[in-house]
């Protein structure tokens, strides 16, 4: 076992399958053998060679992957909550652990943080060496791929809701139907909102409906803004999640707000326009960026999907093994794939 394989991205579209060593665990660390990890949109900035995480750190010389599952096979002397065997996702920040956010369980807002994948080793390989405090015990009945999926889509949506405000009086607008759009309908559906769910690609809408969305539209619809005022019964949405980064979603959701309504930016975008007069002041709207989730919330997570059976394997369209890595990329970059998972 001195020796696994890996997946590196040094940009410029190039994907690597590199032979490397399997780490050896400190006293606070663990090895998992991994069995999932899914490619995210954000994955695609090191592909092209512009990190979204860690800017010029960042660079392709790290194992790729920053959601990933597997099972414990070896444990550092100082840990006492883990052992062999477990069944475990993995959270993408390891943090300093001492300041107020690592202390409140946000590690990714630490101002030292690093990110699986990104700025530390991730999980596109056989084996990942991270310490203890970021695993996530996953329960027996939990496959792999949902263990993987349920972290940065799935978690990040569900704490999205959350800051929205999702309950049973919600009517929520989600633009933007890809995995992590698809899980805000599964997240919004779990805590008792209604959904409007909005994408131009037809197939998307269509499997938004299979999962539990109350109304699917395409947001180029000329009559899509008459239709969410008339789910809404006249009086606006309450809240809106945007997953696709676009700016004109970012208005259509921001006029489709109702007064006191909150919205959450998931979507990445280096820059937008939006009308504060008219969309936020006048309204007395709340906006906001929502990026992954805090460690503290997982147990609330994994109550939700069990409580409420939801089936994330869902989610994952294909599957591929460490060694057609190229092709992994190459198919989710143009969009062949929604979300796309390492197996092993």
């Amino acid at each position: 076992m001195s020796q696994m394989q890996a997946v590196f991205l040094p940009g410029n579209k190039q994907v690597e399958v590199r032979s490397v060593a399997v780490p050896e665990v400190g006293p606070d660390d663990v090895l998992v053998e991994m069995h999932a990890s899914c490619i995210c949109r954000s994955d695609l900035s090191l592909y092209y060679g512009s990190a979204v995480v860690g800017g010029g750190a960042a660079t392709g010389g790290f194992v790729c992957g920053h959601e990933p599952a597997g099972t414990v096979v070896a444990v550092g002397e100082a840990v006492t909550e883990f052992n062999t065997g477990d069944r475990v996702a993995v959270y993408l920040a390891i943090g300093c652990g001492v300041c107020e956010h690592c202390r409140r369980g946000d590690m990714h807002l630490c101002p030292k943080w690093k990110c699986l994948g990104f700025t530390t080793d991730g999980g596109n390989a056989e084996y990942l060496k991270v310490p203890a405090q970021n695993l996530l015990k996953v329960p027996a009945s939990m496959s792999p791929i949902a263990a993987a999926i349920s972290t940065d889509a799935f978690g990040t949506l569900f704490s999205a809701c959350r800051k929205v405000g999702v309950n049973g009086l919600s009517r929520i607008g989600i633009w933007g139907l890809g995995p992590m759009g698809s899980s805000g309908v599964l997240a919004a559906r779990a805590l008792g909102g209604q959904v409007v769910a909005l994408d131009p690609i037809a197939e998307r809408r269509a499997f938004a409906a299979s999962l539990g969305a109350d109304l699917v539209l395409d947001p180029l619809d000329p009559q899509a803004g008459d239709k969410i005022q008339e789910f809404s019964g006249g009086h606006g949405l309450t809240g809106a999640i945007d997953c696709s980064g676009n700016t004109a979603a970012h208005n259509m959701a921001l006029d489709a707000l109702a007064p006191l309504g909150r919205m959450a930016f998931v979507g990445e975008n280096a820059e937008t326009t939006i009308h504060p007069s008219n969309q936020l002041i006048r309204k007395q709207v709340t906006v906001f960026g929502s990026w992954y989730f805090g460690i503290n919330e997982y147990q609330d997570i994994l109550r939700t999907i069990e409580g409420h059976g939801i089936d994330l394997e869902r989610l994952a369209t294909h599957t591929f093994k460490l060694e057609e890595a190229e092709t992994a990329f190459r198919m989710f970059d143009e969009r062949q794939t929604e979300k796309a998972v390492f197996v092993r």
